[in-house]
């Protein structure tokens, strides 16, 4: 699904817009889940995970990367839809900001995935034993990186894009009784696919950051591995979800 999306991107002009450069690079975070999510799919047939601790690195370290992707270009994507349709322009296609965009989405999120590859926190064996992450190194150091790990790549960017989505729907209802041309409409059409977006991605994600607040700072075993394997499902089923709402919910 990702990839008939990037097919389509590169086949037609008129579908490279600024707003989906965004659209597109969350896509391509979700292919870069192909070289993680194999690994514990191969791992979960044999009931254990089979590629050691330099794999078990790579797993988190890829996860982690590509769901932290999706989430800032999100945040990115509804500050877009904000100023778009709050400070409405006629300028042209501008397509250094969005990149510039891109560029930062990915810097943010090696900045919070690496450090765990040099030290500060560790990626370990998760759940039933098919998958790796850092919710399961218990030390000091570990969980302040979680407690950080949970403020800055969950816990500000969800406020961010509630508090973008509240001002624009406020200014939504301010304005609804005037005359909406044909491009602002458009303009709420793109609105409404990126807050299904965002809405299906925090349904996907929040409990998995739920869960692993609770296996880190909870009792022990309050998790039960069969308990931990539903939420990562389910993190994992946003990389599928994204592409069919651009392609059911985009009128191009």
């Amino acid at each position: 699904n990702n990839f008939i999306v990037l097919l389509l991107f590169c086949k037609f002009k008129k579908l490279r817009t600024p707003v989906n450069v965004l659209l597109l690079n969350i896509s391509v975070s979700d292919l870069v889940c192909l070289f993680g999510t194999t690994l514990s799919f191969a791992s979960s047939l044999r009931g254990r995970w089979l590629l050691g601790r330099s794999g078990c690195n790579w797993y988190g370290f890829i996860n982690s990367c590509f769901g932290i992707v999706s989430l800032i270009s999100l945040v990115i994507l509804s500050h877009d839809r904000y100023s778009t349709l709050t400070v409405y322009n006629k300028q042209g296609i501008n397509y250094r900001k969005p990149l510039l965009a891109v560029g930062g989405t990915w810097l943010y999120s090696l900045l919070w995935t690496v450090p765990p590859l040099l030290g500060w926190s560790s990626y370990g064996i998760e759940g039933a034993g098919t998958s790796c992450s850092v919710w399961t190194v218990q030390t000091a150091q570990s969980h302040a990186y979680i407690i950080c790990l949970f403020i800055f790549c969950l816990g500000l960017p969800v406020l961010v894009m509630v508090y973008c989505y509240s001002r624009l729907l406020w200014a939504v209802k301010q304005v609804g009784k005037i005359r909406k041309t044909s491009a602002r409409k458009r303009e709420y059409h793109i609105l409404f696919m990126v807050v299904t977006t965002a809405a299906c991605y925090l349904v996907c994600w929040m409990p998995y950051g739920v869960v692993a607040m609770m296996a880190t700072f909870g009792p022990p075993n309050i998790i039960s591995p069969v308990a931990s394997v539903v939420p990562s499902l389910l993190a994992k089923s946003s990389t599928v979800i994204n592409p069919l709402i651009y392609i059911l919910m985009n009128k191009q």
